[in-house]
């Protein structure tokens, strides 16, 4: 699949606006049509930890989900560095959509399917779309040099921040690129395309080699005025080739056909909003005004929806990302560190749970135990917290330097970072709050975390509002709404949402003071 050059290789013109102001995708979109029958598409959701398919058909306003697929993912560290095994990953995605694709009815094929991963990771490939360079995880220490004499160089983080609205942070592509760059001065002349990883497998599944909005967004290298087009001056800053990106199409995109795997031939493949996190505020029911977004995962990403940015010296000091909505508005947002800490520092204890009635147990054990005194809880975003050897060592090492008593067992570690994560989610509610003079009313929840409800509940105590708790599988669900949308099968999210919000299972937790 040899990537053609056009003359957006050359030069970025600006996305043609819509009367909204939004950005108009260049892709055709399918037109407009009442769902007479079943409609079926496929998620193809992938996560830091793991990965599924998720299977959804809309019939009668309602959606069924069923999961076709799912398996472990994590990076692999190979001496100093880590990298993803993006090969394993493409054999499980094809996997999955075949099993998805098998569980439909005789006679029904499976209308489309749509890719969203996490941020900022991407592949470089050269004009036959052949990989030119390994696949680095975001968690590698490669960038933290760099990180160090950007931050030292105020002005020019200032301008950065001005022109792409994303502060600096470990994990972003402009600092990730500018490493390659600097180390491999002759990738510039082998690599002649940058894809992020939704636009990657976009890519295999369809022949089109395309940048969407949401994902893009995580980069620090998109524009954040509503133009949304690549950002003249982040590029330069970090010396990256303006021709390795095409201008960003928006979710709704039809890329085309799927033409790597003949038994989906007729299936079409839809950029969804590429970024996990765009999805997951797609599939909140938000009723209006006065709701904050909590997706909880590996992450726990805190936000709202926008329809203009966040900036300033005070948001760039608190590190808000205003990254793109599927809608192309803005997501501010804080993005702390989540179960990340558990999944780690369970690998330690070999009492770990290993099932869902070791999960229960350790939920109930926890629960008995105190809680945990504001002044005790960790300091959440501590740089020993984005990838250490031993989790343990690193929060028991922050302890310490506080001369804060440790825990003794799993159980005192997950009641730690169970209330410390509540008020992390707190702290960036009331950081919004200061930002922006507004009040929130409700914290809607999703993802992993949402299921737990010492989580939740730590996370209403501490932030004094109601948690509403979906039984939701958050991204997945957006990334589904956004193909129906783009089909035709459904009018818009407005719609999708308060249809959505009829069906789903909520808990509620109230703040206990």
């Amino acid at each position: 699949m040899p990537l053609k050059k056009t003359r957006s290789d050359d030069a970025s013109p600006k996305i043609p606006l819509r009367r909204d102001g939004l950005p108009q995708s260049p892709l055709r979109r399918a037109p407009a049509r009442k769902a007479e029958r079943p409609v079926s598409v496929a998620a193809v959701d992938l996560g830091a930890t793991s990965g599924r398919v998720i299977l959804g058909t809309w019939s009668g306003e309602r959606l069924a989900l069923c999961e076709a697929h799912r398996f472990s993912n994590t990076y692999r560290e190979l001496g100093p560095h880590a990298y993803w095994d993006i090969g394993t990953l493409w054999h499980e995605v094809r996997s999955g959509l075949l099993k998805a694709a098998a569980r439909l009815p005789s006679g029904t094929k499976l209308a489309s399917l749509g890719v969203d991963t996490w941020g900022c990771d991407h592949v470089l490939l050269d004009d036959t779309g052949r990989l030119v360079f390994p696949l680095h995880a975001y968690r590698d220490n490669r960038v933290q040099p760099a990180l160090r004499a950007l931050n030292r160089d105020r002005d020019s983080s200032a301008r950065l921040y001005e022109a792409t609205g994303i502060p600096n942070i470990f994990y972003n592509t402009s600092l990730q690129l500018a490493e390659t760059l600097t180390r491999y001065p002759a990738i510039s002349q082998l690599a002649t395309r940058c894809l992020f990883l939704p636009d990657y497998f976009n890519f295999l599944l369809s022949g089109r080699a395309e940048n969407e909005l949401t994902i893009a967004s995580t980069s620090q290298l998109l524009d954040v005025s509503e133009n949304a087009n690549w950002s003249p001056a982040a590029l330069a800053q970090f010396g990256i080739p303006q021709h390795w990106f095409r201008p960003p199409v928006v979710p709704g995109a039809i890329l085309g056909p799927v033409r790597a795997i003949p038994e989906l031939r007729g299936t079409q493949v839809i950029a969804v909003p590429g970024h996990d996190t765009a999805c997951a505020y797609d599939a909140m029911p938000t009723d209006g005004e006065g709701d904050l977004f909590l997706s909880s995962g590996t992450w726990s990403l805190v936000g709202f929806e926008s329809p203009r940015p966040l900036l300033g010296p005070a948001a760039q000091k608190a590190r808000i990302s205003n990254e793109r909505a599927g809608n192309g508005h803005f997501r501010p947002l804080t993005n702390i560190d989540g179960l990340f800490l558990l999944e780690q520092l369970m690998a330690e204890f070999a009492d770990r749970p290993r099932n869902d009635k070791d999960w229960a147990a350790l939920v109930n054990a926890t629960a008995a135990q105190s809680e945990t005194p504001s002044e005790s809880r960790l300091r959440l975003n501590d740089g020993s917290f984005a990838s250490p050897p031993s989790m343990r060592t690193a929060i028991d090492a922050q302890l310490s330097k506080r001369k804060l008593s440790l825990p003794r067992s799993l159980v005192g570690y997950a009641r730690l970072i169970w209330d410390s994560l509540g008020q992390g989610h707190a702290d960036s509610m009331r950081l919004f709050e200061s930002l922006t003079g507004e009040r929130f009313k409700r914290i809607l929840m999703v993802g992993g975390g949402s299921k737990n409800r010492l989580l939740c509940q730590a996370t209403a105590d501490a932030a004094r509002i109601p948690v509403l708790s979906f039984s939701l599988e958050g991204t997945a669900v957006g990334n589904l709404a956004r193909q129906l949308i783009a089909l035709g099968a459904v009018k818009d999210l407005s719609h999708f949402r308060q249809t959505l919000a009829a069906q789903l299972k909520t808990t509620t937790y109230t703040p206990h003071r």
